[in-house]
């Protein structure tokens, strides 16, 4: 279809859309006047309830979920997480998604006696000193807090050098951070939440094809000294790229 005929039938047309991220989708952040979510808005006819603050790590999503819950309660129609890029800054471990321990249970399979078995379990990790066991603890509390709502994480972008006036610089995603890894480990790991917890991840940092790495890229996408935050070219690319990717997903279950 035809752009204008993809928004009239839209799955997410008019829907109520809780942001939860970091700086970029941030409206008190003055890298850009208008957000991808924005675009969102004015195309889809959707409202939108902005949660996501500067700076913020997957450690903050719970925080942003109870923030929805006290202004919107159940009113609303589905989730969009953006973070990431902050816990690589923060030099945080990745960790890992689960733990195992030996445990006694019973099976009983067809005409013989029921059985005790000893077999190895595997426990989530709710270590909140990791990305995987930070994802954890904000999946189990969206999953519980909201069962039937739909909710989509989006990899964060890549990044280039971050300077805000000598005062605030971050080395682009070439370089290990101080824990050793880079930039795409940690996209990897947010990746895997959608076979971890059963939710739909949308690659935005490569779909969207926003590359600030690259000098001719950052002249169109990104304002001078701040090749982190896209800019409002940039963000609309962003928002197109969404636009198609949620036409593929329920909004409303």
């Amino acid at each position: 279809p035809s752009f204008g005929d993809l928004l009239k039938i839209h799955p997410w047309r008019q829907a109520r859309i809780a942001y939860f991220g970091d700086s970029v989708t941030d409206p008190n952040i003055p890298s850009t006047q208008k957000k991808y979510w924005k675009y969102l808005e004015e195309w889809l006819h959707a409202t939108s309830y902005v949660y996501a603050v500067n700076g913020r790590q997957w450690d903050d999503i719970p925080n942003q979920a109870d923030s929805l819950s006290k202004e919107h309660g159940y009113q609303f129609d589905a989730i969009l997480i953006f973070i990431g890029t902050n816990d690589y800054y923060a030099d945080l471990p990745i960790g890992v998604w689960y733990t195992e321990s030996k445990e006694q249970t019973h099976i009983k399979r067809w005409h013989q006696p029921r059985q005790t078995v000893t077999r190895l379990r595997r426990h989530f990790d709710y270590n909140p000193q990791t990305l995987k066991g930070r994802i954890n603890i904000a999946m189990r509390k969206i999953k519980s807090m909201y069962p039937d709502k739909q909710v989509v994480i989006l990899t964060p972008l890549h990044r280039a050098l971050f300077n805000y006036k000598d005062k605030n610089i971050q080395l682009d995603e070439s370089y290990q951070n101080g824990a050793g890894l880079y930039l795409d480990e940690y996209v990897k790991a947010i990746k895997e939440t959608q076979e971890v917890w059963a939710v739909p991840v949308i690659d935005l940092g490569n779909l969207s094809g926003l590359f600030p790495l690259i000098t001719e890229q950052t002249k169109k996408f990104n304002a001078p000294g701040d090749l982190l935050h896209p800019n409002n070219y940039g963000h609309k690319i962003m928002a197109q790229t969404l636009l198609y990717q949620l036409f593929g997903l329920p909004c409303r279950f």
